[in-house]
């Protein structure tokens, strides 16, 4: 088999078949030898199957605003995603029963809840679940359903390899995704054009989710973003393209997006401010 003619979705199907094997075979102390042994070194890590460091822990933040009723999924999500994880829970201010569901996990271990009094943005949870990050690497994560963390491995692997500082997950080059509205595609390839023009460099998604960052990184970066809410996203890039001898890669990833009926949220005035947020940053 060749596999390096292979879609991403095959390797991950036959990824899965690879470690459901291994599981029936009965040899879980070390599955990733078991798959090298079996595969080699090299067509293992073509796969996305390679070994996490010691000790390595991922630091996911989730803001947090009126999800109640997707925010329980998100959390059992992450914490089967295979990577050791901790949660930073920022609720931005949610007035559904949302924050009664977080408090739920306020003992948890792998747990940190954050609340704010009020709606202050999403721009405004993240610089400041950014700075609780304790782990090797962040990520952002959305509370809704729209991003899957069974992708945290395959954005994972250019950090860990040392190959990457940054790496953004982009819907656009690659993977699965729901078909909904061209505007708000159109919209993102547009605002990531004007970002690559600015800033030199050649991303297919300046607005999505999942960015994933050295932790050293990213909490050098933090206090100096001043967006609330969704300019975050090019303010973020912009000042990540900045810093001297940065590496930022993008891997594909999946995405089902979601209507307004189900609880989307960014909207044509997020668009105008991310534009402004482009030429100013």
């Amino acid at each position: 088999m060749n596999y390096d003619n292979l879609t991403d979705d095959q390797h991950d199907k036959l990824r899965n078949k690879l470690l459901d094997w291994q599981r029936a075979a009965g040899d879980a102390d070390d599955p990733v030898a078991f798959l090298e042994q079996l595969l080699g070194t090299s067509v293992c890590r073509r796969l996305g199957i390679y070994r996490l460091p010691e000790n390595f822990l991922l630091s996911v933040v989730v803001p947090v605003y009126n999800e109640e009723r997707t925010i329980e999924e998100v959390i059992r999500r992450v914490r089967s995603s295979g990577v050791p994880c901790e949660l930073i829970l920022v609720d931005d201010g949610s007035t559904d029963g949302t924050r009664a569901l977080l408090e739920n996990y306020r003992h948890d271990a792998d747990v940190r809840l954050v609340l704010h009094d009020s709606n202050l943005g999403k721009g405004a949870a993240l610089r400041g679940g950014f700075m609780e990050a304790s782990g090797d690497v962040v990520v952002v994560q959305d509370a809704d359903l729209e991003y899957d963390p069974a992708e945290f491995l395959r954005l994972l692997q250019p950090i860990v390899e040392n190959q990457a500082d940054v790496v953004f997950g982009s819907r656009f080059t690659g993977g699965s995704h729901r078909v909904l509205y061209f505007w708000h595609s159109a919209g993102n390839r547009f605002l990531t054009l004007l970002s690559n023009l600015m800033t030199n460099l050649n991303l297919t998604d300046i607005e999505t989710c999942y960015k994933m960052f050295r932790r050293e990184l990213i909490q050098k970066i933090a206090p100096t973003l001043r967006e609330n809410r969704f300019g975050i996203e090019p303010e973020l890039t912009a000042k990540l393209a900045r810093v001297p001898g940065v590496r930022i890669y993008e891997r594909p990833i999946s995405y089902s997006g979601r209507t307004y009926a189900q609880g989307k949220k960014i909207g044509w005035r997020d668009g105008f401010r991310a534009l402004w947020c482009i030429l100013r940053y």
